[in-house]
């Protein structure tokens, strides 16, 4: 009878619920003191919390990040990088990404850009938000392959849907007039609704001309920058150089 209630809850794909199940059953001492519903309770956790960190690695897994393992608590806050630790502090709760704020990182190639947006999207992930990385340059030529395919506004959807989107390498060459249009088409729908974590070697002053520098270029600073919080990350020596040195 044990053996076919396992079973059963196997096929109902519940199966964090009949391993927990099984273990009472294989160490039903232990349990004794327990009333029916305190181990029903047991059960129903193991099975909720099983359900909800296969859930984060899912989303982690979708979100495509550079460093899937970045976490907020390992930033290194060295005096030359001039971090603004409270505000990466208050990040941290995901209140921006409610708000549909977006956040922008500025330094030089090697300063732990990627790595703190690739946190905060660990961390997003990790209350259940759908998150996405991708290169600046990698979303324009996707987003150039699909209208060729006629899948341009399907794709397009898709990367609209993301409560939170990490756009690396942003301008680090100077855009076409289709990629601004494709720019803002994208921030278009999401400014106000989603969030946007933008990697730049450039501060925002300089991206006028960038995209552009005509009515099309304010419109896409408008949705960006307006909403932004913006954080310069200082440093003469880049992070990976520090991680050569110290290994």
């Amino acid at each position: 009878m044990k053996n076919e209630t396992i079973r059963k809850l196997k096929s109902m794909r519940l199966p964090a619920f009949a391993e927990s199940y099984q273990k009472q059953i294989e160490n039903e001492m232990e349990y004794q003191s327990l009333s029916f519903h305190e181990r029903l309770a047991l059960l129903t956790d193991a099975e909720f919390d099983s359900r909800h960190n296969n859930n984060i690695r899912r989303l982690i897994k979708d979100a495509k990040l550079v460093n899937s393992s970045a976490f907020l608590g390992n930033i290194e806050y060295l005096p030359d990088r001039h971090l603004n630790r409270n505000l990466l502090e208050s990040l941290s709760d995901n209140e921006y990404i409610r708000q549909g704020l977006n956040v922008i990182f500025v330094g030089a190639t090697g300063c732990g850009k990627t790595y703190i947006s690739n946190a905060l999207g660990v961390n997003a992930c990790q209350a259940g938000y759908k998150a996405r990385y991708i290169r600046l340059p990698e979303l324009f030529s996707g987003l150039e392959a699909a209208r060729i395919q006629g899948k341009y506004q399907q794709l397009m959807k898709q990367y609209q849907k993301y409560s939170l989107m990490i756009l690396d390498e942003f301008l680090l060459i100077p855009t076409t007039d289709t990629e601004q249009r494709d720019l803002l088409e994208l921030m278009e729908y999401r400014c106000g609704h989603s969030s946007t974590i933008i990697c730049s070697q450039f501060v925002p002053e300089g991206w006028h001309e960038r995209l552009g520098g005509s009515a099309l270029a304010d419109s896409i600073l408008d949705r960006i920058v307006s909403s932004a919080y913006t954080m310069m990350i200082d440093g003469d020596i880049s992070m990976r150089q520090r991680k050569r040195q110290i290994s």
